[in-house]
């Protein structure tokens, strides 16, 4: 039990640190020690094929895929940079209240209740009735995601301009 506290307290500070990195680099290195203690969690809950699953694609593929996209990109000016960061608080500043608001929003509207089990043991029971029937958040945080980042990647590639690539 104050293993599984310190890991989840060191796997919140890398992703911390994953988030408030001035540098894509740094910031994708502690997106993959985020990923390794996902999977450390995974084979001690006796997920093994999810942790190979998080260990071989998540912290291996995804972060070599990143690496690669920041190496081929062409860094920003340090005047650049402070213009870059200033631009992103004025666009994002209310952004945290919004995501609370909503996902607060989202819990009432959908009857989840706040004290739910975080753990529920499943026998031999459907996936398909486990993921619709009791795991409805856990869809819904997923769905929220991959449209996160497929937004992500649009605004990503509408500001980068023809004349870049060439």
């Amino acid at each position: 039990m104050m293993l599984d506290l310190i890991l989840l307290v060191l796997m919140m500070l890398a992703a911390l640190w994953a988030v408030m990195a001035k540098t894509l680099l740094k910031s994708a290195i502690g997106l993959a020690i985020v990923s390794i203690f996902i999977t450390i969690f995974m084979f001690r809950f006796d997920a093994a094929l999810a942790g190979v699953f998080e260990l071989s694609v998540c912290t291996g593929l995804i972060t070599v895929v990143f690496l690669s996209a920041i190496g081929l990109t062409k860094p920003l000016s340090h005047k650049q940079l402070q213009e870059e960061a200033k631009n992103l608080a004025k666009r994002y500043g209310p952004l945290p209240i919004l995501i609370g608001s909503a996902g607060l929003l989202t819990l009432v509207l959908m009857n989840i209740p706040f004290d739910f089990p975080l753990v529920q043991v499943a026998e031999a029971v459907d996936v398909r009735s486990i993921l619709w029937n009791f795991r409805q958040l856990d869809l819904f945080g997923q769905v929220i995601i991959l449209l996160a980042g497929s937004f992500g990647a649009v605004i990503l590639f509408k500001e980068i301009k023809i004349d870049e690539w060439k």
